[in-house]
């Protein structure tokens, strides 16, 4: 009997030590995600605060969500006048440091919708990272004129 206790006993500790490993794996707080819906099939774009919390660095290599049929990690820019968005093959995120997706800058777009996305509506992303690792988000869709998440 007393076997089987310490038996149960280290099962229990080392299932409970694997799910905070597994909970930990990123080490990203994400906050402020929201998501420009834009008229009709035009595309959307997703913006979002990444906090990485570890020591190392990170590499945001793609997106994906359930609510779109494509999502591709984007950047805008502005040069000599004339603006210009590009594809990313990666973004790093540093050790201790914040990644902002945000209008003008980075953001993940988001492609033909799989049913209609409405303002008040959550979307979810999920960030794919270099080391097989994902970044959950939440996005909050709001209407086209929207210039951040509350406004």
């Amino acid at each position: 009997m007393r076997y089987r206790s310490l038996a149960a006993a280290l099962f229990l500790l080392a299932g409970t030590a694997g799910i905070s490993h597994a909970a930990d794996t990123t080490g990203v707080q994400v906050t402020g995600g929201w998501l420009r819906v834009l008229p009709g099939s035009l595309p959307a774009g997703g913006y979002v605060t990444f906090d990485n919390t570890t020591d190392r660095a990170l590499t945001i290599v793609g997106a994906e969500s359930p609510d779109y049929a494509e999502a591709m990690i984007h950047r805008s820019s502005t040069e000599g006048g004339m603006g210009r968005m590009e594809m990313m093959d990666s973004v790093a995120l540093p050790p201790k440091g914040k990644l902002t997706f945000a209008p003008g800058g980075y953001h993940v777009m988001l492609m033909q919708a799989k049913h209609p996305v409405k303002p008040g509506e959550k979307v979810t992303v999920a960030f794919k990272l270099s080391d097989g690792g994902t970044i959950p988000a939440t996005l909050i869709a709001r209407p086209a004129n929207a210039s951040g998440p509350t406004d």
